[in-house]
């Protein structure tokens, strides 16, 4: 009995009841209020831009719409990432980073190979044309 209760006093008596706190440093920022408010304007801002950008016809072409749209994309993945996930490079030591980018090598691979098969499925399995058709021996 006396070995459980020098357990308790070592760790405070908090077993299972979800009380404990451990100062333990793994170096994932909490965010304060001010990085929250810095986060929701920046992302805000990152919404509302590419909203005008669709709105008001800004760009000639829609491509250029759309790749300056996904660029605004991409940092607002980056601000939530930073501002909201608190993921940054001393976070886990550095373990947390590595799986996102691992995770990103995964998903460009995956995209850029499924939209390259599409492509050329799409150009080698179309019907020929009339025009094709008559000049075909």
């Amino acid at each position: 009995m006396t070995a459980h209760m020098d357990h308790l006093a070592d760790h405070g008596g908090n077993h299972g009841h979800g009380h404990d706190h451990h100062d333990d440093d793994d170096g994932a920022g909490h965010g304060t209020l001010k990085s929250y408010v810095t986060g929701f304007v920046l992302a805000a801002i990152l919404t509302a831009i590419p909203f005008w950008l669709v709105m008001d016809g800004v760009f000639a072409t829609s491509r250029t719409t759309a790749l300056v749209i996904l660029a605004f994309a991409v940092v607002q993945i980056v601000v939530h990432i930073v501002y909201f996930l608190h993921m940054d490079t001393k976070s886990e030591s550095g373990w947390n980073m590595l799986a996102l980018i691992f995770t990103l090598v995964l998903v460009v691979i995956t995209l850029s190979g499924s939209i390259w098969i599409m492509y050329h499925l799409n150009s080698n399995m179309m019907p020929m044309s009339t025009h094709d058709m008559r000049n075909m021996p």
